[in-house]
């Protein structure tokens, strides 16, 4: 007998769209819509994208006295597992600021700001997406398949191509989880992001550089987080520009529990 129960979403792909970087490397978030440009409009300036600076810190903090296994996935990238000292691991919800995304390494574009994209890959997509409040409920490292799991495990990554992650829903925020990593002193700070509708973060390409003091992080597999509580919405939609093929990630992750709570809506 069939179910009669809908299937959740997970995540489904509505429109993919070919953006060519060396023709228009320029982001312009115009008016909470993302745009790819030749040039910044006229009269606008782009803006500085934020430094990394190795003295910031926000989010909580746990410690990471052990890398506890190192698991080569060819041609996909590197999965890390670290050795999280801590009973609960609780990502803590932030507005995302100018400050707080500069925090993780990332700058947020408000309407009517671009910046200038780099990228070592000229060949980027920008794809729309539907997230389903389930999506960070899957684990692909501790052999439990496709399933849909209770626990949200942390799961981050960074890479070497950028990302803007556009707050396009009509609704809802969007809510990216992030950290930073010092690997030198053995401790990582944990933050979700909640982007305000109409905004964007940039990410810039992130590699992997050996002895680097800091290490940033993010995922957006709980971008529908915002909509925990509401009885009518379980997904939301989002622009993304990323790498779809042949990207190589690096991948950090622990199998412990994690606690994402939701910001209350702004006024």
């Amino acid at each position: 007998m069939d179910s009669p129960f809908a299937t959740p979403v997970f995540i489904n792909e509505i429109i993919d769209q070919p953006v060519d970087i060396s023709a228009t490397p320029y982001f312009y978030n115009d008016g909470g819509q993302p745009t790819y440009l030749a040039a910044p409009p006229a009269g606008v300036t782009p803006i500085t994208p934020a430094a990394t600076d190795p003295a910031l810190a926000m989010g909580n903090e746990y410690i990471v006295p052990e890398i506890a296994g190192v698991k080569q996935t060819p041609p996909y990238g590197v999965e890390t597992q670290l050795g999280l000292v801590a009973e609960d691991v609780e990502y803590l919800p932030l507005w995302a600021t100018p400050m707080t995304a500069a925090a993780f390494g990332i700058t947020l574009v408000e309407k009517g700001q671009c910046v200038a994209l780099q990228s070592p890959v000229k060949q980027l997509h920008q794809v729309e997406y539907e997230y389903g409040v389930w999506a960070g409920h899957w684990s692909p490292y501790q052999g439990t398949g496709n399933a849909l799991l209770t626990v949200v495990c942390t799961d981050l990554e960074h890479h070497d191509f950028p990302h803007v992650f556009a707050s396009t829903d009509p609704k809802f925020p969007l809510v990216i989880s992030v950290a930073r990593y010092w690997p030198k002193l053995g401790r990582i700070r944990m933050a979700d992001l909640w982007v305000p509708q109409g905004s964007a973060l940039y990410i810039p390409p992130k590699p992997q550089v050996p002895g680097q003091d800091v290490i940033d992080l993010h995922n957006n597999r709980n971008s529908a987080r915002a909509c925990w509580g509401d009885i009518h919405a379980s997904s939301i939609r989002t622009h993304t520009l990323l790498q779809t093929d042949n990207g190589f990630f690096y991948w950090y992750w622990n199998p412990k529990p994690t606690v994402h709570r939701n910001l209350p809506p702004r006024a």
